[in-house]
């Protein structure tokens, strides 16, 4: 009796790919790189009125406007960095002192969140948002 030995009988390790491992993990390592981008958010506060005080708690603060021709500060036009330093100025004998910082009607939210931002860091803390009246009477 004769035995043939088949080759094709006997089965071959089956080789494993590690270009879809790579994938995966790449895709992995870029998914957590962009999330640790976005969770890394800067925060400002900004303080709201104590209904019980009313007008009082605007008495003695001071007004920044924020317009599209640039930031007004005691009725005059100055760049950013004068104008934290005269706010920083006129807060430093008086830590409770309120800044209140009001936005013109066309005036891009990036620009008001600068002021805010540039006075926040300056130490400032209390500010708050005043609305503009010309838009408190329309619902707007």
């Amino acid at each position: 009796m004769q035995t043939f030995s088949k080759r094709g009988d006997r089965r071959r390790p089956s080789l494993i790919s590690l270009t879809p491992l790579i994938d995966v993990v790449f895709i992995l390592l870029l998914f957590f790189m962009l999330a640790y981008s976005l969770s890394d958010e800067h925060q400002i506060t900004l303080d709201a009125p104590a209904a019980s005080q009313g007008q009082n708690s605007i008495q003695g603060a001071v007004l920044v406007d924020v317009r599209t021709d640039g930031v007004r500060y005691a009725g005059r036009y100055m760049p950013l960095d004068v104008l934290v330093k005269r706010v920083q100025a006129v807060v430093h004998g008086h830590p409770e002192r309120r800044v209140l910082v009001r936005s013109g009607q066309v005036v891009a939210l990036q620009d008001t969140v600068r002021v805010l931002d540039a006075l926040s860091a300056a130490g400032i803390s209390h500010i708050s948002m005043m609305g503009n009246p010309a838009t408190a009477g329309n619902g707007g």
